[in-house]
């Protein structure tokens, strides 16, 4: 397979394709977008991906937006990774905990640092910094007591929904929420830390 680009800012959920990618030992090169310097906002980045947004995969068939498809088409052209259960049933639960994280988790987040994508008055920016540490210990609550059925978020499988949680976990001490007070979650991140894939995703600059 070709070589595929990956556009990616520093501590950003494009780290979860890049371990995912490391996982299924695909052969692809890295391209750093510089957020603190408006890299995302310049014409040359927009003409790769016109939202502005990491991650952007480029392949051989053209670009592809939005974390959790990368992660599919990830896993649908390295099969012998087996980063997708085969059973009908575990996939989407495996989905359902990946469109958790997109929809609330990362909007959760979101908040303490993009407000002005909700809101125009800096008030009202002030006022969901405020918020996050409540709803990222809300997502945390939820992940701890629905979302993690053993190890991994599928029990003993693992799938793409864990480099996905992985990364939303690493948000949690600079949102103000204390990872100590879930046990479950906590015994996850550090069991992440130790798989080559992540460690590999952090030399490279990703986290």
């Amino acid at each position: 397979m070709t070589t595929m680009t990956l556009h990616y800012a520093r501590g950003t959920i494009a780290c979860a394709v890049a371990i995912a990618l490391n996982e299924a030992q695909a052969e692809y090169t890295a391209q750093r977008v510089d957020f603190s310097a408006g890299e995302q906002r310049s014409a040359a980045y927009l003409a790769v991906n016109p939202k502005g947004r990491v991650p952007a995969l480029v392949s051989e068939r053209g670009v592809l937006t939005e974390t959790s498809a990368i992660l599919d088409y990830v896993a649908a052209t390295h099969p012998q990774a087996g980063l997708v259960p085969e059973d009908a049933h575990e996939a989407a639960q495996m989905r359902s905990v990946m469109t958790y994280l997109a929809s609330t988790a990362h909007v959760n987040h979101a908040h303490g640092m993009r407000g002005h994508r909700w809101a125009d008055r800096p008030e009202s920016h002030a006022d969901m910094r405020a918020k996050v540490s409540q709803t990222m210990t809300d997502s945390a609550t939820y992940i701890e007591d629905h979302a993690l059925r053993g190890p991994f978020v599928l029990g003993e499988v693992y799938s793409l929904a864990d480099p996905y949680l992985f990364v939303v976990s690493t948000w949690l001490p600079g949102d103000g929420v204390d990872i100590g007070r879930f046990p479950k979650l906590a015994a996850f991140q550090k069991r992440m830390w130790k798989r080559d894939a992540v460690r590999m995703a952090m030399a490279d600059g990703f986290l």
